[in-house]
Order: C-alpha cells, then sequence, then structure tokens
C-alpha cells in the first residue's frame, strides 16, 4: 500500500493523545520504517506504540523546539480547542490553539519545508444549504467556528506546504472519552432515557477513515482542501437509530427533539455535512459504510 518513499517518512501527529491522533499513531506505528513522533499538552502519552513529547501547541517556543528537534517530512495537525459552547466563553484559549497554534506550525513548515497536514470542519458553514462542497462559501455562526475558518484563512497565506482535511462527526475507537457511538451504545445499556436532535443533518465521519485519507494525502503528496466524510447523510436522531439497531438497544429511551430545546451557548449548523467527491475522486478515498464501521467497533472494542 505504501511506497518505498513514503515509508521513509518522518512524520510528528500534534494532539497525539486526542481521538483522532491516537489512531493516526496507531495507523503509522505499524508500519516499520516510518519515523514517528506524537506530541500533545499532557505530561504522558495514552498510546504506547510510539515515541511522545510534551508540548503546548499555543505557545511558539514549545512547538518550536518540538519541530525542531524532530525535523518531520510530515506534521498531522489533530490538535484542536474542540468544545462548542465553552468556545464562546474562553474565546482567548481557543484562538490560542484553533488559530495561533496552526500559525507557529506553519511558520516550522515554512522553515523546514515540511508538510502540514491540518483538520477542519463542516462547523465554518452556517448549514442553511448543506451539505457543502469545497468550494462553498463558509459563514461560522459560533466562535468555534470562527477560529476554524480563520485558521484555514492562516495556512492559505503562510506560504507552507498545506493540505486541509474538512471533516464532520468523528467516531470511532479510541483509548480516550467515549465517541458518540459508545455514549449511546453505554447510556441506553444503563437504562437511561438520551434525547438525540432531529434537525442537524451530516455525514457522519469513522475516525479509521480520516486516518485513510490523511495516508493518501502523504502517499500522493496532495496539497489544497479536501472534504472528508461518511457515504451517509442522516440526522443526529437517524444515526442514533441505527446504532440502536446494530447494537440491539431499546429504542424507546432515544426522545426525538429539535436543536432548539437544548437551549445550548453556540448555534449549530442544521442541514451540513460534506460532499466528499474530489477525495474519492483525487486521493482514491472510500468510506466505509456505517454498519461495517459499527462492526468495527464492536470487534475491536468488545461492545
Amino acid at each position: 500500500m505504501f511506497s518505498h518513499d513514503i515509508i521513509k517518512k518522518r512524520i510528528l501527529v500534534v494532539g497525539a493523545n486526542g481521538m483522532l491522533g491516537q489512531r493516526i499513531i496507531k495507523f503509522f506505528s505499524e508500519h516499520e520504517n516510518t519515523a514517528l513522533l506524537g506530541c500533545s499538552i499532557e505530561p504522558e502519552a495514552v498510546y504506547s506504540n510510539a515515541d511522545y513529547v510534551c508540548c503546548d501547541i499555543s505557545k511558539r517556543e514549545s512547538i518550536k523546539k518540538t519541530v525542531y528537534d524532530f525535523y518531520p517530512d510530515v506534521i498531522v495537525n489533530a490538535a484542536a480547542y474542540t468544545n462548542v459552547d465553552k468556545s464562546e466563553s474562553e474565546r482567548e484559549l481557543a484562538w490560542k490553539i484553533n488559530v495561533k497554534g496552526v500559525e507557529y506550525l506553519a511558520e516550522m513548515c515554512r522553515v523546514i519545508d515540511a508538510h502540514l497536514i491540518h483538520i477542519s470542519t463542516d462547523y465554518i458553514f452556517d448549514g442553511v444549504k448543506g451539505p457543502y462542497g469545497e468550494n462553498a462559501t463558509p459563514n461560522p455562526l459560533g466562535y468555534y467556528g470562527r477560529t476554524k475558518l480563520a485558521a484555514e484563512n492562516a495556512l492559505k497565506i503562510s506560504g507552507a506546504l498545506h493540505t486541509i482535511l474538512r471533516t464532520n462527526v468523528l467516531y470511532g475507537a479510541a483509548n480516550s472519552r467515549p465517541d458518540f457511538v459508545r455514549w449511546v451504545v453505554n447510556s441506553i445499556r444503563n437504562g437511561s432515557q438520551i434525547k438525540i436532535v432531529t434537525d442537524q443533518i451530516n455525514n457522519p465521519t469513522f475516525i479509521d477513515d480520516l486516518v485513510q485519507a490523511i495516508s493518501k494525502v502523504i502517499e500522493f503528496d496532495k496539497q489544497g482542501l479536501y472534504n472528508i466524510g461518511g457515504k451517509e447523510f442522516l440526522s443526529r436522531f437517524d444515526f442514533t437509530l441505527r446504532i440502536a439497531e446494530f447494537f440491539n438497544l431499546d429504542k424507546k429511551l432515544i426522545t426525538p427533539i429539535k436543536t432548539p430545546e437544548l437551549n445550548q451557548p453556540a448555534p449549530r449548523p442544521l442541514k451540513s455535512g460534506l460532499i466528499i467527491l474530489k477525495a474519492e475522486t483525487e486521493l482514491s478515498y472510500c468510506p466505509h459504510s456505517i454498519n461495517e464501521s459499527l462492526a468495527s467497533m464492536k470487534k475491536e472494542l468488545s461492545i
């Protein structure tokens, strides 16, 4: 699957302790001749299959030392301040991580001629006329979306070799906090009633599919912007029903509601999701179906 050139890559994974970061580490650690380093803000790694350093992406000197010490060919930025609601109140912190951190990474990449692969989001759109192609006009509703759009724009003018991968509703196996699928499974098995919105439409993205897209970007040395998502567009409520069906859960514990009923601090894009034709064409991107993804999670996590 990997050419000889790709196997020799030095890859730095920023945000390696997060759900996506862990899966990137797992994937590339299985390629013997890839030099791999993970970094996150926590003192210790949550994985044991690659080297790790503590690094604060929001501090220029911290990220500079990590990059220059390792001298990567590729940096995958899986770090982000992703709490959509807290972004409204913790704006300075969200900006430092999501925008300044990306500016620092781009600066280092430009100096050492490394390729920066950055993860973005459908939250840069207002959710009025989704799903969105790569050329759709952004219009973020909340501060989180604004920081992610600002990061994209900072990258575009940085002069660094870069690829932006926009994605939405990530789910999959990881050691850290449970994803949406495990939250649904655990909640219903515990007999808890859960409220799920019927008016937010997306194409949920299996994390391992996003990792495959990242590997293809490296393999084909692709730059620019790509949408990465699942095959199926459906509401969060219908996604939850699919999960319940697959794991034989009691659907009566799933209550349909509308987004305004949640009274969340940050507004959400409703009719969203991402058109993935460009990635399918140029990256040979081929996402799993929801049922295939759930089967993979069930096998790996024994849930």
